[in-house]
């Protein structure tokens, strides 16, 4: 690799695994280099609880994906751009006014002044400001305007979308990507990253929602006509159906994820009711209708979609999905989520992977739901220092509203 390669890297640190992916900026493209991935650690019940531990598995994922990236010592990874999500996740719709007393022709410094009036809200103690996201303006009571630049009026209303987080989380993060002596450029919402390495604007510009579902977190976004009109976190993970598991069939944690992987569907209808499994005891192997497994993990993983659905509402987006929506993540593996998806929320449902030619040379053995957030991240990382700015901008103002 030539000694001043351009990098962008992208670091998912899961509770279940730290993901890194490497990619290089040449010929005004961005090209995959390496990926890395290691067992996570330091965090209790989706709660980073020790930032040593996960600077250890950070530096792991890391050092996998410099091996693969060919990096010598002269040029190794010095920054990351670092995915944030769980439960402490928020957004919140805001509204800016800016009043000019006469009519006169908007300039791009007026649109990003009403947007920082939006943006300057009182937030609870320990919240932080993660993402101001535009959605659209309304001109002297005439709303909808996407792109009012050098449109005439004397009264601009700026709507945005803000994600806040727990500073103190958010500290955790960062400061455990310090203890791996990694900067961090950017930290940017785990689910918008991911969309941005699997939907196309067209497809946010129909109606589309992406859920990423993770070990211990799982966070929602909803895009309509490029928007995002709302980030929530669902209070159902993965986590939560290896524990019913465990639960009802009385076998312990790692016994339930084995079971889950090997036999579980979240539609009970696309498994055979004959069908039988064995289940650890105690005395040695037990008899179970692979039917009850199955029914215990549809019934969490309804609820969960039914949390979803519920944040369509909220919005009234529950038919506007005209794209449907992409499910992440591990928990995304699971057999019949998307079945399952299409018959709650009443719209097509998919996995999501990096789709083809944002990233060159993306390998097919990542062509998952695991690794798309942390393609995300390395993409949204590249576009930036490429001065392509992703079309909903992180941090500040500047270059905020579209142009």
């Amino acid at each position: 690799m030539a000694a001043k390669a351009q990098l962008a890297v992208g670091l998912d640190v899961g509770s279940s695994r730290s993901r890194c992916v490497i990619c290089v900026l040449e010929n005004g493209g961005i090209r995959y280099a390496g990926h890395g991935a290691a067992t996570a650690a330091g965090w209790s019940r989706g709660r980073l609880v020790d930032q040593a531990a996960l600077a250890g598995s950070i530096r792991a994922a890391v050092a996998e994906a410099e091996h693969r990236a060919g990096l010598t010592a002269s040029i190794t990874v010095e920054a990351v751009t670092l995915g944030v999500g769980g439960m402490e996740i928020r957004g919140a719709q805001s509204r800016g006014v800016y009043e000019f007393g006469r009519p006169r022709e908007l300039t791009q410094e007026d649109l990003e002044y009403a947007a920082a009036l939006a943006s300057d809200v009182r937030l609870e103690r320990d919240r932080m400001l993660l993402h101001v996201l535009p959605q659209d303006f309304t001109l002297d009571g005439h709303a909808g305007f996407r792109r009012p630049h050098k449109s005439l009026c004397s009264r601009l209303e700026a709507h945005v979308h803000i994600v806040t987080t727990a500073h103190h989380e958010h500290q955790a993060l960062v400061a455990a990507a310090h203890m791996a002596h990694l900067s961090v450029e950017e930290t940017v919402l785990e689910p918008m990253a991911a969309a941005y390495a699997c939907l196309l604007p067209e497809d946010r510009a129909h109606g589309a929602a992406l859920l990423d579902i993770g070990l211990h977190s799982c966070d929602l976004v909803i895009y309509d006509g490029e928007a995002m009109m709302l980030a929530a976190s669902i209070p159902i993970w993965a986590d939560h159906l290896t524990r019913d598991i465990a639960a009802i069939f009385r076998v312990s944690y790692e016994d339930a994820e084995e079971l889950k992987q090997q036999y579980g569907c979240a539609l009970l209808g696309l498994t055979a009711e004959s069908s039988f499994i064995e289940i650890p005891h105690e005395d040695g192997m037990r008899e179970a209708r692979r039917s009850d497994l199955n029914e215990v993990l549809e019934a969490r993983a309804e609820e969960m979609f039914l949390h979803v659905r519920g944040e369509l509402e909220r919005v009234n987006m529950e038919r506007g999905l005209g794209q449907g929506i992409i499910l992440t993540g591990g928990g995304a593996l699971l057999n019949g989520m998307c079945d399952l998806a299409e018959r709650v929320l009443d719209c097509q449902a998919a996995n999501g992977i990096v789709m083809e030619g944002d990233i060159g040379g993306w390998p097919e053995e990542l062509k998952s739901p695991l690794w798309t957030t942390a393609a995300g991240l390395s993409l949204y990382s590249g576009k930036l220092k490429l001065h392509r700015p992703p079309p909903y901008q992180v941090g500040g103002l500047l270059g905020l509203v579209l142009k």
